[in-house]
């Protein structure tokens, strides 16, 4: 599944530059988490980089994104055949 960002954030900007994917970006308020392309690092990492560097644990699962982990896998090969 997807991962999101909350509105504790505090717009510390750790979380941009430790996606593999760039599926992060400041939005209007706090930053954003593109769901078509987070994979929740699954074929880059073992955890969520953004999640792993978050200093106030804002970055859960997306629930409207419920996704398996052979889903994110699909949707990491699809990323990657696209670079």
């Amino acid at each position: 599944m997807a991962l999101m960002i909350t509105d504790e954030c505090i717009n510390c900007d750790v979380c941009e530059p430790e996606c593999p994917n760039q599926a992060i970006s400041p939005g209007v308020e706090i930053y954003e988490i593109n769901p078509d392309l987070c994979t929740e690092c699954v074929g880059h990492f073992d955890n969520p980089q953004c999640v792993e560097v978050c200093p106030v644990e804002c970055i859960p699962n997306n629930p409207d994104y419920p996704e398996t982990p052979d889903q994110l896998m699909l949707k990491y090969e699809k990323l990657m055949a696209l670079r």
